[in-house]
């Protein structure tokens, strides 16, 4: 695209107009805190904003600053994480909360390039917090703009190109207006509610008249993306080791998937397998990977060989009551719970 900037300023004055009639009534539209607004944009990086509402009023009332959150334990704060799904999230905030206590005395960096500084921020979420919170000039340019700018100029660039940001935020340049903050809000409120990457509803988007895509009847065909990583297998193996109501567990490091979250016992010596009551086969997706999941149900009803396995081994001995307040993979905490309901 080599027109002036100009030529399509209009459609990003358009799209402000539409905005402050259809402006999402969230409560982190009602702030400039850079500290909230960099928490709702992790929070619902990968969680709609519908599933994951409370999730962040819950986690920014017992985290309200990042002083709070930085001198947390980082098991509470996956605990406030629960539910929300990948956790290396919540992890990374806790790190650049610390982070901008020692780098930057507790006050949240202002410059897009500080913020991108911060352990576990992208551009996209650099641009959001300093656009809507500091004035900044960037476009956050993610998913709504790739679809957004595809079919308002029917432009094939393919998304999963390594170039694709680059090349749509400089596409992005056209139709950007001062406001950037509100534009890059009003970008994700359009790619959320009008221009979605199925049955977009055409006739409501304010850009309608100005899209190519749209006059040529082929926004199902933008935008355009070529490549698609296959899901990988994995198979994983669980041991529920369990006596009188109480079981094992432990903690994941933070390498591979689940950083950090309690799992169960995925060996056990020879003795104990003699008390496997059968097992239970679960199934998961996560991003790029299927997993099966085997889970055996081990009831040690010999107290002597219960005292001895849990000395020898580092495991750490819960309840389900207790096990509320700790932080499992998804199908684990299922398990968990369809036991409390036997």
């Amino acid at each position: 695209m080599k027109n002036n900037n100009s030529d399509f300023l209009h459609l990003g004055n358009k799209l402000l107009h539409w905005y402050s009639q259809n402006a999402r009534d969230l409560p982190f539209r009602k702030t400039r805190d850079p500290y909230k607004i960099w928490i709702c944009e992790i929070v619902f990086q990968q969680t709609r904003i519908s599933q994951g509402l409370n999730h962040y009023n819950n986690f920014v009332d017992r985290f309200p600053d990042v002083k709070t959150l930085a001198e947390a334990s980082e098991d509470e704060v996956l605990l406030y994480w629960k539910g929300l799904g990948y956790y290396s999230r919540a992890i990374n905030i806790h790190k650049a909360a610390k982070q901008i206590m020692s780098d930057y005395t507790g006050v949240f960096p202002s410059e897009y390039d500080e913020i991108l500084k911060l352990k576990g921020v992208g551009k996209y979420t650099a641009a959001a917090i300093s656009s809507i919170c500091f004035n900044g000039k960037m476009p956050a340019v993610d998913g709504n703009f790739y679809r957004v700018l595809s079919r308002v100029f029917a432009d094939d660039f393919d998304i999963s190109s390594s170039r694709a940001f680059a090349y749509f935020s400089e596409l992005s340049q056209l139709i950007i207006p001062d406001n950037v903050g509100d534009f890059n809000q009003a970008m994700m409120d359009l790619g959320s509610e009008i221009c979605k990457p199925r049955n977009p509803v055409c006739l409501e988007c304010p850009l309608n008249k100005d899209c190519l895509a749209f006059s040529l009847n082929k926004t199902h065909e933008f935008p355009v993306k070529t490549k698609k990583v296959k899901a990988e297998n994995l198979d994983l193996h669980y041991f529920f080791v369990h006596r009188n109501g109480k079981f094992l567990i432990q903690q994941r490091k933070d390498d591979f998937i689940w950083k950090k979250l309690f799992e169960f016992p995925a060996s056990i010596p020879e003795a104990l397998k003699p008390f496997n009551k059968g097992s239970k086969i679960l199934h998961h997706k996560l991003t790029h990977k299927n997993l099966t999941i085997e889970v055996n149900d081990i009831e040690v009803s010999s107290e002597e060989m219960w005292n001895d396995f849990t000395s020898k081994n580092e495991y750490l001995i819960t309840d389900f009551e207790s096990s509320l307040m700790r932080s499992f993979p998804k199908p684990l905490e299922n398990y968990i719970q369809n036991r409390l309901k036997k």
